[in-house]
């Protein structure tokens, strides 16, 4: 069966060897004129298969030199601002006072993105991705497979965020410096692991993890084609009761997800995240959203899954 990278290669390289299909166009100069006020006009046409001229239905006179080069060049499309469309979808977000949002959002058919907000979060259980990443990316350079019992953490860290199992990986990575590495590797700029055991605390900004779903699902990647079709697997069979966030903006069970939530203990206010992929209207959208400062899980959840659809908005 084709994978969807083969797929959508297949029909990248299909779209290029289409040709392009111009419409003809005519340029018609006043090249002189009589005594009598007579102009004279001379009208050039361009097709696809070359340059067709149709004589004017006036000859000019021998004693009227005639010398035209028009040229017509296709007008560029008018170019579309999606991050002011994403900043004007989020105005009708509503964001609790003292709490932070921050969204990022990818079109997989175009390659254009958006993004709102800057701000660096606290990845909680998001980062579980990031964990398996870099542990597959570690298994790759090693030529090797996932042991059973790694799979067996991988399965309970991604579809029910079970943190023993993500220590676990965590350790087997080599915790931070793990992460960072395979991260440096992934693209990720922005993202610094969490101190000793503290995964849930790594640091990290809405494009940072919309560039590690770029690694995940995207043609372009260092994780090989069985590490993404692993990865991707797990996140589409989140637990009933996770299966919110991204989601919201996706047209049925069309998604791919992983979501993080953590009451801050130093505060008592939630860090509520989500990442993945949604399909709407038969599109593909990586987003990426995450926030903080939430007074309750639920305030939090509404917030990312408003933000997850103002992004896909700006593309619709």
């Amino acid at each position: 069966m084709e994978s969807r990278r083969a797929h959508r290669r297949r029909r990248a390289r299909s779209s290029r060897r289409r040709p392009f299909l111009c419409t003809v166009l005519a340029a018609a100069v006043v090249v002189g004129g009589t005594a009598a006020g007579t102009a004279y006009v001379k009208a050039q046409a361009h097709a696809d298969a070359g340059a067709v001229s149709s004589p004017s239905s006036v000859t000019p006179s021998a004693s009227v030199p005639v010398s035209l080069e028009a040229s017509v060049e296709p007008a560029d499309e008018p170019s579309v601002d999606r991050n002011a469309l994403l900043e004007k979808a989020m105005k009708t977000v509503t964001v609790e006072d003292g709490a932070d949002v921050a969204v990022a959002v990818l079109a997989m058919d175009s390659g254009e993105s958006a993004a709102y907000g800057d701000g660096t979060f606290d990845t909680a259980s998001i980062v579980k991705v990031d964990i398996l990443a870099a542990l597959l990316l570690q298994a790759q350079d090693a030529d090797r497979h996932l042991t059973a019992q790694e799979k067996t953490y991988a399965t309970a860290m991604i579809e029910n965020s079970d943190n023993t199992s993500a220590s676990a990986l965590w350790t087997a990575i080599g915790q931070a410096d793990g992460l960072d590495g395979a991260n440096k590797r992934f693209g990720l700029t922005g993202t610094a692991g969490g101190d000793g055991g503290l995964w849930g605390l790594t640091q990290t900004t809405a494009a940072d993890q919309l560039t590690l779903l770029q690694q995940v699902f995207g043609d372009d990647s260092t994780l090989s084609d069985a590490s993404q079709t692993y990865l991707q697997g797990l996140m589409g069979k989140i637990a009933a009761d996770q299966q919110w966030g991204v989601s919201a903006a996706a047209d049925g069970s069309a998604w791919a997800l992983k979501n993080g939530w953590l009451a801050r203990s130093t505060t008592g206010l939630w860090d509520i995240n989500s990442i993945g992929r949604v399909t709407v209207d038969g599109h593909d959208y990586l987003v990426a959203t995450l926030s903080n400062g939430n007074s309750t899980k639920d305030k939090g959840i509404s917030l990312v899954e408003a933000a997850a659809q103002a992004a896909v908005s700006a593309f619709a």
